[in-house]
């Protein structure tokens, strides 16, 4: 806090203030503050507020021991000065009679003689005062409960009794209702007892995030898994990092753990780590820690008690390591409650939910499905091919010469076997074989450098590739390999062409270098005797892979005509010595060739003839591709089921060998649209997240999160809330992003897909503040001045929707000042006309100077734009904003510019014709302009006028269901004449 409050008004701000605070170190201790500066008033009333507001913190912070002494304090002061207390404040001590009996059950220092005392008093005074004795019957069975003594009786005497005005809040007394006969093994009556907190019909602080932590394994247990689920989603984000429901985090990861979602378990726990340290309450504490220990205990059960785990500040944790240090901690805990308590109720739950079985073996919980296998430290995990690589030889001879071989062929699996051999390579005790058929040790070295540069290629690591070929080169002169020397400095100039045009000249100085870097591969060629026939046409394929990369560049017609010629010349060499694989690469570039020049026709007819062949003669691993490229044909000849027919067989064959080689995660993508096209988004989403993950796990991470950006906007876009910000969660905790090393525009997209879909799922406090960040760090965005104005837009929006139209109005004008820079007409229209409208209609007469300053803005825009001569997406501007000053005017009483602003909107849009599908828009326009008539203004007759003649000429059209509003008003208009 700044400043200390001098007067007692600025202590009543600063309280209202820190209510408006989440719950936490910052809130609490500015409630301790707020008390002191309280306390030099020589007033009782602004003390009792402070320290009213303390207790909350307390409370709600999960500090439960502090809570009692606070109120020993109200009490005091309620008992030396009643008149003090209003009825409001009375009411509230009264109430927290409860907050301190569940403080005190929270600490097992407490003796259970003093819990039994403090429910006399609570008795006591709750009779002297005249209330109803349900709450305190309520407590009882609570403490009863906690104990682990029989609670019928208990619960009885609470559950039979009226409710009063100082009762728990009907969600909460649902929960323990439920709760109960969860404990008496009748998991459908429980059920029962919480649908209207798990509809949404009954909530309050705590609930229903409460319930829906407790509900998830009765809803597993009665075969209700997708409910499940969907609570999940929605519980835990509603419990998430709060210390004070640090309990319900332990269920949730409880369920993960018993759900096959281990490695989702992993990461809500280091989303959640701070509460290890945090949490102060032993009651919540132990809740969590048993919770996290089922989760650890099952991971450790599958045999990954090495992997990482976050625990315990001040050290890194194992999954094996934490658990240990888990277990210790909260077996101590329940011993503690139970000496206290004089039972064992407390380790015997405990053991309960650790021996309890995993209920599903797998339940697909999010958008992003991850396996325990996926979880690693820091290196992307290699996908595993669904096909299992022919056996590797034992002999170390036949493995190296078995891998050259394949490598010849390029077969999948020759990834495996150099994968092997490097590690043989690299171990301490390796001996190489003393073999002329395998050659030299510096050979082999060279052979694994190469592949190495390979994979570094398909990555776009084009850098490390070159340098990885050249040592590669320099290896292979050393062993005297010409051949293989000549292939590896061929590779490095390709490489060396495509790490170019990264600047302002960027596609044609990576044109100029392609058209140079094909120069020196014919030189090489040429200067390069004793080819192998294999590495003669792997070098023509590299000479017609540059020209058609710098025909992909440039675009140039004049660039077709070379990389036909090249692709000729390597077709014929191929076939003359019988290269199988080179054959089909021959066509499949021609025909990419064809793609690429614009003459779709001529590449399909390429394609089926090249697929044909594929089927014929294989090589079998080359059919995935081909089908993907002619499915992707299809896709721009706009046949999207051909399109899904191709794809689909080429994802099925693309099963039988490993991910990486037969690009399985662009034909996900590519399935993705295909599937949008016809209809099928459900399943679309199922293909963007599969090639996303797979993206992943080649290190592509880039690709990666632009596949789950896709996948996040649709699953927003189906109106599947929960799984876009579970989804986009995830992506934002993995720690390139966490680490600031990720594309600072790629994961403000990430964020801002999270922040709409918080807005979308109405928790505008989150969605608002998101929103409010992403303003500022876009402010700086130099070069994107036309994102920054649609931010700051939609920013000053949520503010308006918040009621802080100060800075609404500050967030707007940022966007103008954006949209000098880069016009965005219709979205900041947009924005200036919804802000207008909210004011006027939380204002009211008062907000409506701000309101008209706002559609001014708007005007300025429209004007802007027709001088432009842009033409918008649907209503014209004019039209819109002539409605809005209608919409504005009416929420402020100022009815005769509302019906002006009306007819004027209604002119510009004129009367809709019989295909018009504005008639939906005309008929709104004339509904509020009658209301405003005949309601606000009192002229029912012309009102009436208006509305049957609209109603006349929209029935004459067919547009029957947009008459349905103007025939209700004109009924209601006739009843009050």
């Amino acid at each position: 806090m700044p400043t200390a409050p001098q007067t007692t008004d600025e202590l009543y701000e600063a309280l209202k203030e820190n209510d408006r605070r989440p719950y936490g170190r910052t809130r609490t201790v500015t409630a301790e503050e707020l008390v002191d500066a309280a306390e030099q008033f020589d007033q009782p009333a602004p003390l009792v507020h402070a320290l009213l507001e303390l207790q909350e913190a307390y409370t709600y912070g999960s500090e439960p021991r502090k809570s009692p002494v606070v109120f020993a304090r109200l009490l005091t002061l309620f008992d030396e000065q009643p008149d003090v207390f209003d009825e409001r404040l009375r009411h509230t001590l009264f109430w927290r009679f409860k907050w301190v009996s569940h403080a005190l059950r929270q600490l097992p220092e407490m003796p259970l003689t003093s819990l039994r005392q403090w429910l006399t008093e609570m008795r006591d005074r709750y009779e002297k005062a005249g209330f109803g004795l349900q709450p305190y019957y309520g407590q009882a069975y609570q403490l009863a409960a906690h104990v682990g003594e029989d609670t019928t009786p208990a619960y009885e005497l609470w559950a039979g009794r009226t409710r009063t005005r100082l009762s728990d809040c009907e969600a909460c007394e649902i929960c323990e209702r439920a709760r109960y006969h969860l404990t008496a093994g009748d998991d459908e009556r429980a059920l029962r007892a919480w649908e209207p907190v798990l509809n949404g019909k009954e909530s309050c602080q705590e609930e229903p995030a409460r319930s829906l932590s407790y509900a998830l394994l009765p809803l597993l247990r009665t075969g209700r898994t997708d409910r499940a689920r969907e609570l999940h989603l929605t519980g835990y984000r509603a419990c998430r990092r709060n210390p004070a429901m640090s309990g319900e985090i332990g269920r949730h990861l409880e369920f993960c753990a018993l759900t096959g979602n281990e490695a989702r378990g992993l990461e809500l726990l280091a989303e959640n780590r701070s509460l290890f340290d945090e949490v102060d309450s032993p009651l919540d504490l132990l809740d969590f820690l048993t919770g996290v220990e089922v989760l650890l205990q099952r991971v450790e059960l599958l045999g990954h008690g090495a992997l990482p785990a976050a625990g315990y500040a001040g050290r890194t944790w194992t999954v094996a390591g934490l658990r240990a240090e888990v277990r210790r901690r909260a077996d101590d805990h329940a011993a503690r409650f139970d000496a206290r308590n004089g039972t064992t109720a407390h380790s015997d739950r405990r053991r309960a939910r650790l021996d309890r079985a995993p209920l599903l073996d797998a339940l697909e919980l999010t958008l992003r499905t991850r396996s325990l296998d996926d979880v690693t430290p820091a290196a992307p995990v290699a996908a595993p091919p669904a096909r299992p690589a022919d056996p590797a030889p034992d002999s170390l001879v036949e493995l190296i010469l078995q891998a050259r071989g394949l490598e010849e062929q390029g077969h999948p699996d020759a990834r495996a076997r150099w994968e092997r051999l490097r590690t043989l390579v690299a171990a301490r005790d390796y001996t190489h074989p003393d073999d002329p058929a395998v050659g030299p040790l510096v050979r082999l070295r060279a052979d694994l450098l190469d592949d190495e540069a390979g994979r570094a290629g398909n990555n776009d690591e084009f850098a490390d590739a070159v340098a990885l070929h050249e040592e590669a080169a320099a290896l292979y002169d050393d062993a005297g390999e010409p051949g293989q020397a000549a292939l590896a400095r061929a590779g490095a100039l390709l490489a060396t062409a495509e790490n170019s045009g990264e600047g302002a000249d960027g596609p044609e100085a990576k044109a100029a270098a392609l058209t140079a870097a094909h120069a020196s591969l014919v030189r090489l060629h040429e200067e390069t005797p004793g080819l192998a026939p294999y590495q003669e046409a792997r070098l023509l394929r590299l000479r017609a892979t540059a020209l058609a990369l710098r025909l992909q560049t440039s675009g140039s017609e004049d660039h077709v005509a070379p990389v036909v010629a090249e692709v000729d010349a390597l077709h014929a060499f191929a076939t003359r010595h019988d290269v199988v694989g080179q054959i089909s690469g021959a066509l499949l570039l021609r025909a990419s060739t064809y793609a690429i020049s614009g003459d779709l026709p001529a590449a399909v007819t390429e394609t089926d003839a090249l697929i044909d062949r594929l089927k014929a003669h294989g090589p079998a691993w080359h059919l995935p591709r081909a089908l993907g490229l002619r499915g992707r044909l299809q896709l721009g000849l706009r046949d999207a089921q051909a399109a899904y027919t191709d794809l689909s067989e080429g994802l099925r064959r693309a099963a039988d060998w490993p991910a990486d080689a037969v690009d399985t995660s662009r034909l996900h993508g590519d399935l993705a649209e295909a599937c949008m096209r016809l209809g099928r988004p459900d399943e679309a989403l199922r293909h963007l997240t599969r090639s996303a993950e797979l993206d992943l796990r080649r290190g592509n991470r880039t690709d990666a999160y632009c596949a789950y950006a896709n996948a996040a906007q649709l699953s927003l876009d189906l109106g599947r809330v929960e799984d876009c910000i579970a989804l986009l969660d995830s992506l934002l905790a993995e720690p390139d992003i966490t680490a600031g090393e990720a594309d600072d525009r790629l994961v403000a997209q990430l964020r801002l897909t999270r922040a709409r879909a918080l807005h979308a799922g109405e928790d505008l406090k989150a969605a608002t503040a998101e929103f409010v960040a992403l303003a500022a760090e876009s402010a700086g965005w130099d070069d994107d001045q036309g994102s920054h104005a649609m931010i700051a837009a939609e920013t000053a929006v949520l503010l308006g929707e918040s009621g802080d139209f100060g800075r609404a109005r500050e967030a707007a004008d940022q966007a103008l000042a954006a949209h000098a820079d880069a016009p965005r007409y219709e979205q900041l229209s947009d924005c200036l006309r919804e802000l207008a409208r909210l004011q006027a209609q939380q204002q009211g007469p008062d907000g409506l100077a701000g309101a008209l300053a706002l559609l001014a803005d708007a005007g300025r825009i429209a004007d802007e734009a027709r001088a432009a001569a842009y033409e918008t997406q649907g209503r014209s501007l004019d039209t819109a904003l002539a409605y809005e000053h209608g919409r504005v005017n009416a929420y402020a009483g100022a009815y005769e510019d509302a019906l002006a602003a009306l007819d004027k909107a209604l002119a510009l849009l004129g009367e809709p014709g019989p295909e018009d599908d504005s008639a939906g828009e005309w008929a709104e326009c004339v509904r509020l302009a009658g209301a405003v008539e005949g309601i606000y203004l009192e002229r029912p007759a012309p009102a009436l006028t208006r509305l049957d003649a609209a109603v006349s000429h929209l029935t004459a059209l067919g547009h029957t269901e947009e008459t349905e509003p103007l025939i209700s008003l004109a009924a209601r208009l006739r009843d009050e004449e």
